[in-house]
């Protein structure tokens, strides 16, 4: 089964053409998608996306490049609005220091918050991390050692010893559309390296789309580019990745219900 784990179907990119967008989806095999959250203060336009169709879930939470901006989000609140059946994973919440749009400190206060989060409602945390690989790790590492929960580094494109702490501690690694870019043969050594049992395949639709649609809008469709690659990387054909990725998103995604 082909999932994309992650994608953004609130955006604007998609307003215009969002049912053929999810048609494409179903026409290429995939039969489910996580629409992630990035503002709470907008959860209401993502979870509306996931009512829409039976093929789409969501998360809430917020991205670190908005951490300034809901440093009132509490943990509380973020339990709260995981009740709802559709939402089915935490976040995406993290470090970026690349961009620096939000204050490091409280980037990292809102990763813990929903770390808690993800802790007391056993739902998997989508974990965003750019340029802040040395942080992560250390809070990682000391908030499993206040009690384990379920997280995935999602778009992963950082170095091998973040894949390596992760692996570790028990998260997922998914890989999205960087891994078919020519430039990336270190990133395809590390997925080629990963647990069968912790890979996970993304989009990130809007962006980064995979060759050989590189450069146009990204959306769940292509999702099968980038399973072409991970199976090439590791040396078993596409239907086999298909049903590794697949059990392993239900696995982590417990709450997603099956077609």
């Amino acid at each position: 089964m082909l999932v994309d784990s992650h994608c953004h179907l609130d955006f604007p990119d998609f307003a215009d053409e969002l049912d053929a967008v999810v048609d494409r989806a179903r026409a290429a095999g995939v039969r489910r998608m996580v629409t992630i959250s990035t503002r709470v203060r907008r959860f209401d336009q993502v979870r509306a996306v996931a009512e829409r169709y039976d093929e789409v879930f969501c998360s809430v939470g917020t991205h670190p490049h908005n951490a300034d901006e809901e440093m009132d989000v509490t943990t509380e609140d973020l339990v709260a609005l995981a009740a709802h059946p559709k939402v089915v994973a935490i976040g995406e919440a993290g470090l970026d220091y690349h961009y620096d749009h939000a204050d490091r400190a409280n980037q990292a206060i809102g990763l813990r918050r929903h770390i808690a989060a993800a802790r007391i409602t056993g739902l998997p945390l989508v974990i965003h991390a750019r340029s802040a690989d040395d942080d992560m790790i250390a809070i990682l590492r000391d908030e499993t050692d206040k009690g384990a929960f379920p997280a995935i580094l999602h778009c992963f494109s950082s170095g091998r010893a973040l894949a390596e702490a992760g692996v570790a501690l028990g998260l997922y690694v998914s890989f999205s559309g960087i891994l078919t870019f020519k430039n990336s043969a270190e990133l395809r050594a590390i997925a080629a390296d990963i647990p069968e049992d912790r890979l996970l395949v993304e989009t990130d639709a809007p962006y980064l789309a995979p060759v050989p649609h590189r450069g146009r809008r990204n959306e769940p469709a292509y999702v099968s580019e980038t399973a072409k690659v991970l199976a090439s990387v590791r040396g078993v054909d596409e239907k086999a990745i298909h049903a590794i990725t697949g059990d392993n998103f239900f696995r982590l995604f417990s709450k997603v219900t099956p077609p």
